[in-house]
């Protein structure tokens, strides 16, 4: 239990859990539905339904003909279950943890409503921190772009397959810019991947060097100090070279590409350090484009051509026709 007038995160996430339970039935799409709307339609005169006229005689039964469908039903419960979690997670006084976040996710995704994960997504960065002082909450600003604000990424997966089910392109870029694009998340990936294989290359020379002091000593060809000069310079040029060859091998791999590449002469660290949010778009580009492999590249439309100009905006390539089956 969290100080007074700050919820805490168990409060938080019971009344997301309460919100979820409520039972919310998919919105009725099938035939039969659509030719009983349909029939309802015919029985309202063309000029009725053209201007919305429907309810201003007062016949009987037109009451009946004015309800809202199960659809529209189903559609409202939707929508205030949506509006319910929204209201909940952006109250100042409540704090967005890793859990909270997870809960709304999962919620949303059920509802098929993405629409607001991009801006929950940036208030878990970005949200004041609140604070009790003297019997009053005060609110800590805080900075969106340090590692530790960064969206866990099995978090970020989930609002981008939700955007991604939802047919919801610009939620699902909203989703990638507040995740896999956003400083927070290029600074943990440095922290957790880049911190560990630095101190290694910092302490190879110095390995190398030892062990070339050592081998030194296993010989009475050359004098000590010549010999470890030989010996470290040889092992410094062979693990310096293969150590190249095989990150160049591995920062040009692209054999998880489907349709997303990078453009020629992209530098190699920003290839590693982005390679997440190519991933993403293009996981999208194959979801929000065709699926048959031979029509890659065939999309028309307003909204691909923006997603294509997007993409090209990140130094990346949609379609690159020398990496297209039977151009290579």
């Amino acid at each position: 239990m969290g100080p007074i007038g700050i919820p805490s995160e168990e409060m938080t996430l019971t009344a997301l859990r309460a919100i979820a339970k409520i039972d919310v039935k998919p919105v009725p799409t099938d035939a039969a539905e659509r030719r009983a709307e349909d029939a309802a339609a015919e029985t309202r005169g063309p000029a009725s339904q053209l201007l919305g006229l429907e309810g201003m005689d007062s016949k009987p039964g037109d009451a009946a003909r004015t309800q809202k469908s199960p659809a529209q039903r189903a559609q409202d419960v939707i929508d205030k279950v949506s509006d319910a979690a929204y209201s909940i997670v952006t109250l100042p006084s409540v704090v967005i943890t890793r859990n909270v976040l997870e809960e709304y996710v999962k919620l949303q995704a059920r509802l098929g409503r993405p629409e607001s994960l991009p801006q929950i997504l940036g208030l878990y960065a970005s949200k004041p921190k609140p604070k009790m002082a003297s019997g009053a909450i005060k609110y800590v600003e805080r900075n969106p772009s340090k590692a530790d604000s960064a969206v866990d990424v099995s978090i970020a997966e989930a609002a981008l397959d939700a955007a991604i089910e939802a047919k919801d392109l610009g939620a699902a870029i909203g989703i990638l810019e507040n995740t896999y694009s956003s400083k927070a998340y290029l600074r943990a990936k440095l922290i957790k991947k880049a911190l560990l294989p630095g101190f290694a290359v910092a302490g190879t020379p110095v390995a190398i060097y030892y062990a070339a002091t050592e081998l030194a000593q296993l010989q009475h060809a050359l004098e000590p100090r010549i010999a470890t000069g030989f010996a470290f310079a040889g092992a410094i040029c062979y693990v310096g070279f293969t150590a190249t060859i095989g990150m160049v091998a591995h920062f040009t791999a692209n054999d998880q590409m489907k349709r997303v590449t990078w453009a020629s002469g992209t530098p190699l660290r920003h290839r590693w350090l982005y390679e997440d949010e190519r991933a993403a778009l293009d996981k999208i580009a194959c979801s929000f484009g065709f699926s048959e492999e031979h029509r890659y590249g065939e999309e028309e439309g307003e909204e691909f051509l923006w997603l294509r100009e997007y993409i090209l905006s990140k130094s990346m390539i949609l379609d690159a026709v020398d990496l297209m089956p039977g151009m290579n």
